[in-house]
């Protein structure tokens, strides 16, 4: 498995040079798809080149410990360090979708339990805007629609993050796993008799592709325009800005109505559309792929009931990969990661599962 380094290595120095000539910056695009592959390779054979240093370590220490026990100890530590390094090394020569360096858009819709599901939904878009901030990325709202209480019927934002993340850090990367129906138990803040009821908001996670990703006919377009409007049908915007794209080879609609201009509205839903495309390509990939190859880029079911928010118990289980914890309040304020490690190792062994067949 680790030969496959050698041949990174020269694309790496490749890499090197072109990023290091001046023309390459001319075109953003081009130096960011670079850079996200040049910090990924650069990964690899940093942790190659560890690995490599520590078993060149752990020979001369057993040539030393052959002739003083004292340096007996010292062969125990190195061998614990190069094993950690080998299985650092593996994790990062698992192949990942080939999204998993894009930034996020994602979408949070109200299901089941009419404002009370409203609600909910904006706690789960609090939750990974609290996450988000926390990492540094950036949240930016395309499209919402509020309910009468103050929570979403529907909200879209995409999550970006700066610079260049290291291979597995990125947006997409963490946020793939959020996709699927939550489910919520507590009491409604409409609830008079301190009932717990149950309802569920569903959460659709998109890479966020880039016009060079997916080509986009303006003639396989139609655009409708409307107005605005908020809760209770009240009208935001006395122009017609709001914005209706139809796909008309997929049929894929999107709206957006967040700015009070038609075309903001416009490129945001152009985003929003453009990722849907992507997504359906790389779906459209995976069912004609083999199998095995199924099972590498989907071990985890992002399509089904994949969590519960028990308020009562201040708990939350993840049920595809067992994940339990009783700190739902702390979850709900960003603290996320723990979860998404859980799928992220559920994932990844799967994937060093498939390999190793």
């Amino acid at each position: 498995m680790f030969e496959a380094v050698e041949g990174m290595l020269a694309e790496h120095t490749a890499l090197e040079s072109q990023l290091a000539a001046p023309e390459t910056h001319a075109d953003a695009r081009l130096a960011k798809q670079l850079n996200r592959r040049y910090a990924e390779l650069s990964a690899v054979i940093g942790a190659w080149r560890e690995w490599g240093r520590l078993g060149e370590d752990l020979e001369a220490a057993h040539e030393l410990a052959a002739e003083d026990a004292a340096f007996a100890d010292e062969v125990d530590l190195l061998t614990t360090r190069r094993a950690e390094a080998e299985e650092r090394l593996r994790r990062l020569l698992v192949p990942r979708e080939a999204t998993d360096d894009k930034d996020v858009i994602l979408e949070v819709k109200s299901g089941e339990g009419g404002e009370e599901s409203a609600l909910f939904a904006g706690d789960l878009l609090r939750m990974y805007t609290r996450y988000a901030e926390g990492r540094g990325w950036k949240v930016e709202v395309l499209d919402a629609t509020e309910s009468d209480l103050g929570g979403y019927k529907s909200v879209t934002v995409a999550v970006k993050a700066k610079g260049t993340p290291e291979p597995g850090e990125a947006p997409y990367a963490l946020l793939k796993f959020e996709g699927g129906v939550h489910r919520v138990q507590r009491v409604p803040v409409t609830e008079s008799q301190g009932r717990v009821h149950t309802s569920a908001a569903g959460v659709l996670v998109l890479p966020e592709a880039e016009p060079v990703d997916v080509e986009v006919d303006d003639h396989d377009l139609r655009i409708d325009v409307f107005r605005s409007s908020g809760p209770g049908g009240q009208s935001v915007n006395t122009t017609d800005s709001a914005v209706r794209i139809t796909h008309l080879p997929t049929g894929i609609v999107v709206s957006c109505q967040n700015e009070k201009s038609q075309l903001q509205n416009k490129e945001q839903a152009l985003r929003i559309l453009r990722s849907r495309l992507l997504a359906a390509a790389q779906e459209e990939a995976d069912a004609e792929a083999s199998e095995a190859r199924r099972s590498q880029v989907r071990t985890v079911d992002r399509s089904e009931r994949i969590r519960t928010y028990n308020y009562p118990e201040n708990r939350i289980s993840d049920h595809r990969t067992g994940y339990k914890s009783y700190n739902l309040d702390q979850v709900l304020d960003g603290d996320l990661q723990p979860l998404l490690d859980s799928c992220v190792e559920a994932d990844l062994a799967a994937r060093l599962e498939a390999l190793e067949q």
